[in-house]
């Protein structure tokens, strides 16, 4: 070795190359073959041949040949296709391997997960969508619902936002209610859980989807949304030990900018705006200068030019690690998990930590008996970021700042809009980065999740399961304000602590029986449920602080605390459950679900509710006339019709309500106590009448895959408001008077274009259509303005005959002319201002015609890449932001539009319009359709490029498996020229039910790359 530093540096490489070489290297040879089924006597094409623990693989070709090479020395060839049993041969020295492949009995017997148990594949009459661990993961993801985008046919997934938690919203087939919750019922591994947002996505081996009422009924009450099974990793498949480990890490940056106006661009639309101000005021002419020293030089040019939106974002680095232990014996299995994720978020000062822990065990000590349980907690902290709403916070104020400020003077001082000697009169606002890096908006979750399970084999087929399940959380929220932000909460200052706690329970007991009698296959659940939850929680704000000193951690401090608050509130369901599915001879298929539930939810009168189904379906392709069709390898039709609920409202509202609080009394606070709701003792819940039609066909030895539905659901009893007699006191009640419908056809499409044995293309189309429609609204049938309330009212209509999240204003016809003097004074107005319609009207919607997405996944040699693109077509946006960036101007900054778009003199063709100076000349704002572009967008969703290492290697460090990627996920965008937002799918008003496209700003969505790692020992 002391020579070796001596060699000179070409030769070094050259010695190192050839070192690294020979781990890798190794002689070969070509091993070729015939695959046959004897069965019908012919050739199989397309047949699946890999050397075994490698990436190295062909198919046969028409003749049913094939050609391989293998390494030197002792392998395994892996032959594999769709409906026959999977055959591993071992391979000496030979170099011709024929073999005879068998039609597996096992395969056709591939069971999903459905409610309460598992159903052969094949027997299955429902419509259920799968998402697999790898399919889920292919690109990294901070949570399960955003893995779950596009990958679904009829499964909307909205993110809404590039926040760490965001306003992420998940809608299957269709919005279908108006004051109940739209979001699915999720269950975890049997056990509910109210949201999966925070669960570690890395801990999940399966997601199914269930959309149509045969797959849906058996959770009764609860189904009408759709349901999403999670059944999460346990122990491994095989005998023996796993530890694993999985790992990533990632920079987020900023995707887009809005094109705002430069400090030049906005003095001059200041100056601009004042000079036209006679033109709108009478008597008032302001005077524009350049005179105040901290922001301008000698000559009036500003000293500042800050692009705020660079200022108030960064490059956001994530990480998150995984280990697992996973061990499986002949009478046993366990699985320990453990994360950690690191979250930042594109803001300044925005994150998300998750700690989170799973022990999952399950034994059979007799052959009578198993047991098991799956305990998980999940510890979150969150410095969040406020998404809703229309106050000055830092995702309006990023756009609003004018770029004459700095962020903090050559004094450290944090500038804001009102350090101007020069009388513009701005908007009040704190700048972004201040907001961001002095307030707290901490949140902090705490998780124990999980379930126990005692299992009894009564007979042959025969199983009595019982369970108990629960979800406990703790969620602890922390704010403060500091004095100096202005508009915000200055000059007190704002301090805060809210602690919400809840507990779920479930205890089930079913019997499950699964036989084969010949040709008679029987699949049975029966059971019965009782479900509680209780929450319950108190907060109390502060206001008055002398200094930053404590913030939220002594509220004594503050000179003005508020009143403290709490409440309580529970609900609990009894149910009973049954589900029969048989099929006779793998042909023909019938699934019969009822449940009956009872919730303390609804009036006394209707307390109990039934929700049935019924599914058939026919295996065309196991009939004698299609069987050993060269072309057809499945046909299978499918049809259901059922009921199911919708219970998710809050507690309650069947009743008459009291409201407690003080009032002052003669100088003193006293008690008191109002009513402020009538009861409905008839109120019941809302039901979902869902037709579905569809088939499933394989082709070309299952090369090609399609799955088709075509749906109709009609949601009735919808919950809202009649009107009453105003003698009562009050102007409603809450009744069962509406109804809506969805209709629309969903399509996966999985191909297999390219296969051997040195490349590999496999393409997934999936895409849904989905028509929107409000049956019924009371007895006239009236329109209601559901909000969210802002500029010009409600922004959304709910009218018969239209569809939901209808966007609601007026038409801009252009702007008044010079020559339109006399036609603009009638309605107040003068030539540069908007011209609209006398009406409102219909101006868009926020939901989707067409969603879906278009993967292709290639591999060559060890590396594969995945590309997947995303698309939503016939969809609108309503720009909230135009109100305050371009239908006014002057006081805060805005997009250049004003200025290159403006109306003018000489530019009267135009829908902007003319610069004026709203502290002056006051504005001319409403919604209108200039408001409204097209949210059709394409995405690159994601892109990622991976690695295996060779086995050889792999065997010589001792490792079962390893990967390395990268990937880069929301590369880009298209999306229509008139969209200036950061990204096309959000919304400001993530609590509404109708809030869906219509943002008063967003938090970007930013373009994220990421390198990870896979090992498995």
């Amino acid at each position: 070795m002391g020579n070796l530093d001596k060699l000179p540096t070409g030769r070094l490489w050259l010695l190192l190359l050839c070192i690294c070489g020979s781990l890798t290297l190794q002689a070969q040879r070509t091993v070729t073959g015939r695959v046959f089924d004897p069965s019908i006597g012919e050739t199989l094409i397309g047949v699946t041949v890999k050397v075994k623990d490698t990436s190295t693989g062909t198919v046969t070709d028409a003749e049913g040949n094939y050609s391989i090479t293998v390494p030197d020395g002792p392998q395994t060839l892996v032959f594999s296709s769709i409906g026959y049993g999977t055959q591993e041969v071992p391979v000496e020295n030979q170099t011709v391997v024929d073999v005879d492949m068998l039609t597996d009995v096992e395969s056709l017997s591939e069971v999903v997960v459905v409610g309460y148990g598992t159903q052969r594949k094949s027997d299955v009459t429902g419509a259920i969508g799968v998402v697999g661990s790898e399919e889920l993961l292919k690109a990294p993801v901070t949570n399960a619902i955003q893995g779950l985008q596009g990958r679904v046919a009829g499964v909307n997934v909205f993110l809404n936002s590039g926040a760490p938690t965001g306003s992420p919203r998940v809608l299957i087939r269709g919005l279908g209610t108006i004051n109940s919750s739209s979001a699915p019922l999720y269950v975890v591994d049997g056990v509910v859980m109210e949201d999966i947002q925070f669960l570690n996505p890395n801990d999940i081996k399966s997601i199914e989807i269930l959309k149509d009422a045969s797959a849906t009924a058996i959770y009764g009450s609860r189904g009408a949304n759709g349901v999403i099974l999670v059944t999460s990793r346990r122990g491994p498949n095989t005998e023996g030990i796993v530890l694993g480990y999985d790992g990533y890490v990632s920079a987020g940056t900023l995707r887009k900018k809005m094109d705002v106006l430069n400090a030049r661009e906005w003095l001059e639309v200041v100056r601009i705006g004042m000079e036209n101000t006679p033109k709108y005021r009478e008597g008032s002419n302001p005077v524009f200068t350049t005179d105040d020293p901290n922001l301008f030089d000698q000559n009036g040019n500003p000293l500042y030019d800050t692009d705020w939106q660079e200022e108030a974002t960064r490059t956001a680095v994530s990480h998150s690690h995984q280990l697992s232990i996973q061990q499986r014996t002949g009478t046993s299995s366990y699985g320990v998990f453990l994360n950690y994720t690191g979250t930042e978020g594109i803001m300044l000062n925005n994150y998300l930590d998750r700690l989170y822990g799973k022990v999952a065990y399950e034994g059979t000590p007799r052959d009578w008996f198993t047991f098991g349980f799956n305990i998980l907690t999940n510890v979150t902290k969150e410095n969040s970021f406020e998404e809703g709403g229309g106050g000055q916070l830092p995702r309006r104020t990023m756009i609003e700042m004018p770029p004459i400020f700095p962020v903090r003077f050559p004094d450290g001082k944090y500038a804001n809009s009102s350090d101007i000697t020069d009388a513009y009169n701005l908007e009040a606002m704190a700048n972004p980065v201040h907001v961001l890096e002095t307030q707290d908006r901490l949140a902090k979750r705490t998780q124990l999740f999980g379930n126990a399970y005692l299992v009894f084999h009564l007979a042959d087929g025969l199983d009595l399961r019982t369970q108990f399940g629960f979800d406990k959380q703790d969620r602890l929220f922390q704010n403060y304000s500091p004095p100096d932000l202005i508009n915000i909460s200055s000059p007190l200052g704002f301090a805060g602590q809210n602690l919400n706690r809840f507990t779920y329970w479930q205890q089930e007991n079913y019997l499950s029986y699964n036989k084969q009698l010949g040709p008679h296959s029987i699949n049975g659940v029966a059971g019965l449920s009782w479900q509680k939850r209780s929450a319950d929680g108190f907060g109390i704000g502060v206001q008055g602080f002398a200094d930053d000193l404590f913030r939220f951690n002594r509220l004594q401090a503050a000179s003005q605390p508020g009143a403290p608050s709490s409440f309580y509130d529970d609900w609990t369901i009894n149910s009973y459950f049954l589900r029969g599915g048989y099929s006779y001879n793998d042909r023909y298929l019938l699934t019969l679900t009822g449940r009956v539930d009872g919730s303390s939810r609804f009036g006394a009168n209707n307390q109990y509710g039934v929700f049935p189904s019924i599914g058939i379906g026919w295996v065309v392709s196991n009939e004698d006339f299609l069987a050993n069709n060269p072309v057809i390898n499945q046909l299978k039709l499918r049809s259901s019709f059922g009921i199911t609920g919708n219970t998710e409202i809050a507690a309650y509202q069947s009743l008459a309500t009291l409201s407690s609080g003080t009032t002052l009394l003669n100088g003193q606070r006293q008690t008191s106590t109002v009513i402020n709701r009538l009861g409905n003792p008839d109120l019941e819940w809302e039901k979902t009448q869902q037709f579905d039609i569809g088939f499933n066909l394989a082709l070309l030895n299952y090369r090609v895959n399609l799955e088709m539905d075509y749906y109709y659901k009609k949601t009735t009893d919808l919950l809202l408001g009649r009107p009453i007699p105003q003698t009562t006191g009050f102007s409603g009640i809450l009744d069962n008077i509406g109804a809506v419908s969805n209709r629309g056809v969903e399509v996966m499409l999985n191909t297999t274009n390219i296969v051997n044995d040195a490349f590999s293309w496999n393409s997934t189309l999936n895409f849904n259509y989905n028509k929107n429609r409000i049956e019924k609204l009371g007895e006239n049938d009236e329109d209601i303005f559901p909000g969210p309330y802002w500029v010009s009212g409600s922004q959304t209509i709910l009218r018969v005959g239209e569809s939901l999240s209808s966007f609601w204003g007026y038409e801009r016809l252009g702007t008044w002319g010079t020559d339109e003097v006399e036609q603009a004074g009638e309605v107040g107005a003068v030539p540069g201002e908007a011209k609209r319609s006398e009406e409102q009207k219909i101006l868009g919607k926020g939901l989707p015609d067409w969603s879906g997405s278009f993967i292709n996944n290639f591999s060559y040699g060890n590396f594969d890449l995945t590309v997947d693109l995303q698309f939503v077509l016939g969809v609108d946006i309503m720009q909230q932001y135009y109100h305050s960036t371009e239908d006014r101007s002057g006081i805060a900054n805005g997009l250049r539009t004003i200025l290159t778009e403006g109306w003018t003199p000489q530019n009267q063709n135009t829908m902007v319009q003319e610069i004026r100076n709203q502290a002056y000349a006051g504005q001319n704002s409403q919604v209108d359709d200039h408001w409204i572009v097209s949210g059709s967008y394409l995405r690159g969703n994601a892109f990622t490029l991976g690695y295996n290492l060779p086995s050889i290697t792999t065997d010589r460090f001792g490792l079962g498996s390893l990967r390395f990627y990268v990937s880069a996920q929301n590369l880009f965008v298209v999306h229509a020229d008139e969209f200036q937002g950061l990204d096309p799918e959000a919304t400001s008003w993530g609590g509404n039910q109708w809030g869906q496209n219509i943002f008063f700003f967003q938090y970007p969505r930013p373009r994220t790359f990421t390198l990870g790692l896979n090992v498995k020992l």
